[in-house]
């Protein structure tokens, strides 16, 4: 049965908003009349509704705006969904209560789509496929799995555990990079004020002693100057730059050797490519154990990493498992791939737990990735702050050796 959403007046004349449930909008407009309201517009949730009773064009409108779920708002809502079902109430009956306890309209009507999606035949994962947006590749693999197995309450548990840890790890890492990130720009602000401002009002003082003033007081004034005249050419040269590094990334070869770089990096190089393994051993771990064939899972894996030269070897190896290589020999032929990852893969194929393997070696490369991000933070930050004192202590003595060269000047 479709769901269509309600504007109407209340007794007080106040406006309100809700879903009903019904064979159309007559009947629709007939259970709003039943509640004391006086029906103002009456609409098929995602727009007109199909002969079947689901409602055409909704996935083109969720893709308008703001998302329905957040990170974590997806996770919560994938727990809740799975204790539900995992209870043995109807999947049926769980999104209707999902539904009702949605604060946030535009997750309410997300849901209750769902749910006129589910109560005209289709399967969840196929509902789901209506929202690609919302629910990526990877979550409706997932779902269609545990729908097939008949256990979908506990693939749903492992899914919202998976969108935890993988937020976990985001965070951890995003959270040791903040600070170092923080100390820069503070440092380039203030960087920028002494030398645009504070350095030529000072030593405009000295300049009219028509003496020479130290080299160190000549450079800065010289520094100064090139900023005040020239600072904007050069804040709009970066700028032109950052958008044409957007625009070329958008080249999917460009995007190759660019990512393939950014692996080669001194510290950063070696934390994207232990993140990104992680991820991807995740990922696989959750559909390989999910029951989702081993092909399909590989798919599915490689398009969530988002460093685009780990996804072609993730694709090559791909290749590789489809004409018959094991899959450790084929990730072990990956050099971008740590060789953890193809050590647990090989150990799970001979003891027939490849799943579990999996998992155990996302969980080392994720603590690995943790491990690395705070040394990294850790070196940057003493760095960081030496840095930012060094400049700012030459800046000070441009200023301070006039200052003594003229109390030279006047014994």
């Amino acid at each position: 049965m479709p769901a269509f959403k309600f504007e109407a007046l209340d007794a007080a004349g106040k406006t309100t908003t809700g879903l009903v449930e019904a064979d159309n909008a007559k009947a629709a407009r007939a259970q709003v009349r039943a509640k004391d309201l006086v029906p103002l517009s009456v609409t098929a949730v995602g727009g007109a509704a199909r002969a079947d009773g689901s409602a055409a064009g909704f996935g083109a409108k969720m893709q308008i705006g703001r998302r329905a779920f957040s990170a974590s708002g997806l996770t919560v809502w994938t727990r809740q969904l799975a204790g539900l079902v995992g209870s043995g109430l109807p999947l049926e009956r769980a999104l209707t209560a999902l539904a009702d306890e949605a604060e946030d309209p535009k997750q309410r009507e997300l849901v209750a789509h769902l749910k006129s999606e589910v109560n005209a035949g289709s399967s969840f994962a196929r509902a789901l496929a209506s929202s690609p947006r919302e629910f990526d590749d990877v979550y409706r693999a997932v779902v269609a799995a545990g729908e097939a197995s008949g256990a979908l309450g506990g693939v749903l548990e492992k899914l919202a555990d998976d969108l935890e840890d993988r937020q976990a790890l985001k965070a951890k890492v995003l959270g040791a990079m903040l600070y170092p990130a923080i100390v820069s720009l503070i440092a380039v602000v203030i960087v920028t004020f002494l030398v645009t401002y504070v350095v030529p009002q000072v030593a405009s003082v000295f300049t009219s002693t028509k003496r020479a003033l130290p080299t160190l007081t000549v450079m800065m004034l010289a520094i100064s100057a090139f900023v005040r005249s020239y600072g904007w050419v050069v804040v709009l040269a970066l700028i032109g730059g950052l958008v044409s590094l957007s625009f070329s990334l958008r080249n999917e070869a460009f995007r190759e050797r660019f990512d393939a770089a950014t692996l080669r990096l001194p510290l950063f190089g070696r934390l994207a490519r232990g993140y990104n393994a992680a991820r991807f051993a995740g990922t696989l771990a959750m559909l390989a154990g999910a029951g989702v064939p081993i092909l399909k899972a590989l798919q599915a894996a490689a398009e969530t990493l988002g460093n685009r030269a780990m996804r072609a070897d993730a694709m090559d190896a791909l290749v590789q498992v489809r004409e018959g290589a094991p899959l450790a020999s084929a990730l072990a032929a990956k050099k971008r791939f740590p060789g953890l990852l193809a050590m647990f893969a090989r150990l799970g194929e001979q003891t027939g737990k490849l799943p579990v393997m999996l998992d155990r070696a996302a969980r080392q490369l994720g603590s690995e990735v943790q491990r690395r991000a705070l040394a990294v933070a850790t070196i940057l930050e003493p760095l960081l702050i030496v840095a930012m004192g060094l400049v700012v202590m030459l800046i000070v003595l441009s200023v301070l050796m006039p200052i003594i060269q003229l109390n030279t000047w006047a014994k």
